[in-house]
């Protein structure tokens, strides 16, 4: 190991001399005043969704026990199957313990059927990582143009999220699914927060041909992931897809958080959350409008402010942590460089007097 742990050495010192060296910090409970958390609806503090994790947990335990073709698939997970294929118009659903292994099992069970994929440049890791290099090809950022262009005259399938983490602006799936191939869409940022009903991408597209990817760690407030799609498909990666095979399955009871957080979203009280959402994110572009402060255009609760340089970044993200202000700075290799920026997340649950004090603290920022 002697070796292997020089080089390692080697490479942080690469990285902290070029500013990009992570480490881990404990984050705080959550408050008001958090502005980095993707709990958009604020449903991970949800009193229902909380209630059916700790029922879950005493009638199920703390965990599963095994895969999901061992003993692994339990009510709770067939109930939130069933509700996630009614509520998204789709055959079936298929579980996974994050948005990453579902990706990559879709990923690597379906790319030998298909000629060509063709995805957003901005896509998610997730969707990249494994892909044989001569299968695939990645477009100019939301180009339905250059992809109609790359087309091959083989079966071609095109791969974008519904709205890209880094700057929260939403894909124009309706002319990606009027393009002759199959469309996968990532859904991570979208579900529960854009569309009819919450019900994101599925609400946006003409039709329910597409899979989709539905994570549970962002406006759903818990954690996993599904594919959610056509009965061939996921029957199918149940036989092949060995990150759903190989892996132990969610726990029921967070199975049962997960479709108690989906019945808030899909009721009248859900509608109210996404209105005072929706209010809370106009809010927070007006006063920063007023105080100068340039922010990418976005109507979803990702907003960034482009900075430019890291170390830029860095102090702005520093200024506003000693203020307790927490917010996300995106730095290389997340974003290529000379695009780091200061990434807020507006939830439902931030109040007025919070977003306030933001401002106030990025003008502080700005004047210095």
């Amino acid at each position: 190991m002697e070796r292997l742990t020089l080089s390692l050495a080697q490479h942080r010192q690469q990285r902290q001399a070029a500013l990009r060296w992570r480490s881990l910090r404990v984050a705080q409970v959550p408050t008001r005043d958090a502005f980095n958390r993707n709990d958009y609806l604020g449903l991970a503090q949800h009193p229902q969704v909380i209630a059916a994790f700790q029922q879950g947990l005493s009638d199920y335990g703390c965990g599963s026990a095994g895969s999901p073709l061992i003993c692994g698939y339990q009510a709770p997970h067939q109930r939130l199957t069933q509700q996630l294929a009614e509520w998204l118009e789709r055959d079936s659903a298929l579980l996974f313990s994050s948005g990453f292994a579902a990706n990559q099992c879709a990923l690597k069970g379906f790319h030998a059927y298909y000629d060509q994929l063709l995805l957003d440049r901005l896509c998610h890791a997730s969707l990249l990582a494994g892909l044989p290099p001569r299968k695939w090809r990645r477009f100019p950022h939301q180009s339905v143009a250059t992809a109609r262009q790359w087309l091959g005259e083989g079966t071609n399938s095109i791969i974008t999220e519904s709205v890209f983490s880094m700057d929260g602006d939403q894909a124009p799936l309706a002319e990606f699914a009027a393009l002759p191939a199959d469309l996968w869409v990532d859904d991570a940022h979208g579900i529960g927060v854009i569309g009819k009903g919450g019900r994101g991408a599925a609400a946006l597209l003409p039709d329910s041909h597409a899979l989709l990817t539905i994570p549970f760690g962002k406006a759903i407030g818990v954690m996993g992931a599904a594919l959610v799609g056509g009965t061939a498909e996921l029957e199918y990666l149940v036989n092949e897809g060995r990150e759903f095979i190989y892996s132990t399955a969610m726990p029921a009871a967070q199975a049962a958080a997960i479709s108690a957080a989906i019945t808030v979203i899909q009721s009248p009280e859900g509608e109210q959350i996404r209105q005072r959402l929706r209010e809370r994110i106009a809010r927070f572009r007006e006063l920063c409008r007023a105080a100068g402060i340039a922010l990418h255009p976005s109507e979803h609760p990702i907003q960034t402010i482009w900075l430019g340089a890291e170390q830029l970044a860095l102090a702005w993200g520093q200024r506003l942590a000693d203020q307790q202000l927490d917010c996300g700075v995106i730095r290389p290799p997340t974003v290529p460089a000379g695009s780091a920026r200061l990434r807020i997340t507006i939830t439902a649950n931030h109040t007025e007097a919070a977003i306030v004090r933001l401002v106030e603290g990025l003008k502080q920022c700005l004047t210095n």
